[in-house]
């Protein structure tokens, strides 16, 4: 299939945004979605961006049954590992059912490791749940391990009441000035 993937722009932010709700059903968590179009467009492109992300596109006479030509998308970011240096985080990769099993997916992980390469990075990291078992054959056949078996790590997770309750905990003279 001939498809490309190109760096994402704020005008695909209308997309990625109905990709991330395609995304949350098929995860089975469609009623955690809080951000918004605007939200994208402000956390990815603005002057400091919070994530960065790639579209898989398709020409116009291949697009998808309701008339979309973005079919897949990847966000991600760079992190830091205190053992091994640089990484980047995948957080989401998503192609459409109807384009999957064409390379897309593979093609938009391999763009984020490339990406990661060329900024320094030692390792891809991203989640994905353990019921998807699709999911998880596909990146086994690229190589890729679980943490979370292999090394005991837990993904930890502090949000909403307890974050602010954290947050809001913290009592110290900054001496930094």
């Amino acid at each position: 299939m001939d498809f490309t993937i190109r760096a994402a722009s704020l005008d695909d932010c209308k997309d990625i945004s109905r990709m991330i709700l395609k995304l949350a059903e098929h995860d089975n968590v469609s009623d955690q979605i809080k951000i918004t179009q605007r939200d994208l467009e402000q956390d990815g492109f603005s002057k400091n961006p919070f994530f960065h992300g790639i579209i898989a596109e398709v020409p116009e006479h291949f697009k998808s049954r309701d008339g979309h030509t973005k079919v897949g998308y990847s966000l991600y970011f760079y992190t830091y590992s205190s053992w091994k240096g640089r990484a980047v985080y995948m957080e989401d990769l998503y192609v459409m059912p109807e384009f999957r099993g064409k390379g897309i997916g593979k093609a938009l992980m391999a763009k984020v490791s490339q990406l990661g390469l060329a900024a320094g990075c030692t390792q891809l990291n991203f989640t994905v749940l353990d019921w998807n078992k699709s999911s998880l054959d596909f990146y086994r056949k690229q190589g890729c391990w679980d943490v979370t078996s292999d090394l005991g790590y837990h993904c930890m997770r502090c949000e909403g009441d307890a974050l602010e309750h954290l947050g809001g905990h913290l009592h110290f003279t900054d001496q930094s000035q």
